[in-house]
């Protein structure tokens, strides 16, 4: 040992040079280190605003999709009861500017709602069914509005008189009170007011003909015919 230590003492200055390189190694090491812990911390950030991004943006399908429903629900009311497309005909009037609007806008966001809010996976996508969502909000709000407004008052008083007759014979039709044949003939008459008057959506025609299922077939009853007449 004795030949280490003499050899120390003679170059003992090369203790702070060793000792020098070995700290900056450390700071180095340290550094390093402490940049990809930073590094490690901003990834897992991103990593999870764009989880918080990718969450809203599902959250806001979700809603839009759920407006979408709102609408085809208010305009399924109208399509399923007859006696509402007769008091407020203008829904159902592919003449009428409004209505011909609504329906395209109907058609526009249902081509375009995801079958699920994942679907949509871009800004893009996203602004473009919210676009079409909000206009068909827009669209139907107006032709229900202006629907509601008018009423029948685009057709003549003779018009209205027979609007108003396929009103009461489409409830007859409907009343599981009345008899088979009077239901039945209270249907084909109330077809035939309606008949040049309001064109049915095939929807609305099958929602009606189910109500009075059992009854409709080819058979007439002429008693019936004039006991409702």
């Amino acid at each position: 040992m004795q030949p280490f230590f003499d050899f120390i003492g003679q170059y003992w200055w090369l203790v702070f040079v060793f000792g020098g390189m070995a700290g900056g190694w450390a700071k180095s090491l340290s550094r390093a280190s402490e940049r990809r812990h930073r590094r490690k911390v901003e990834l897992y950030k991103l990593k999870n605003q764009q989880a918080v991004t990718e969450q809203a943006s599902q959250a806001e399908v979700a809603a839009l999709m759920a407006a979408h429903d709102a609408v085809n629900h208010k305009w399924l009311d109208y399509e399923l009861d007859v006696g509402k497309l007769i008091d407020y005909p203008l829904m159902s009037d592919v003449r009428e500017p409004l209505t011909v609007a609504f329906l395209r806008a109907k058609k526009e966001a249902d081509g375009m709602r995801p079958a699920s809010p994942a679907e949509i996976t871009t800004a893009a996508r996203l602004a473009e069914y919210r676009a079409t969502v909000h206009s068909y909000e827009i669209a139907f709000e107006i032709a229900e509005r202006e629907s509601k407004r008018i009423k029948d008052g685009n057709f003549t008083g003779p018009e209205r008189e027979r609007l108003a007759t396929a009103r009461k014979l489409l409830r007859i039709a409907e009343d599981v009170a009345a008899t088979p044949a009077e239901r039945q003939t209270a249907y084909k008459r109330a077809r035939k007011e309606l008949d040049g008057l309001i064109v049915l959506p095939e929807t609305t025609v099958a929602a009606l003909e189910k109500k009075v299922a059992g009854v409709l077939d080819t058979r007439k009853d002429p008693d019936t015919d004039a006991r409702i007449a």
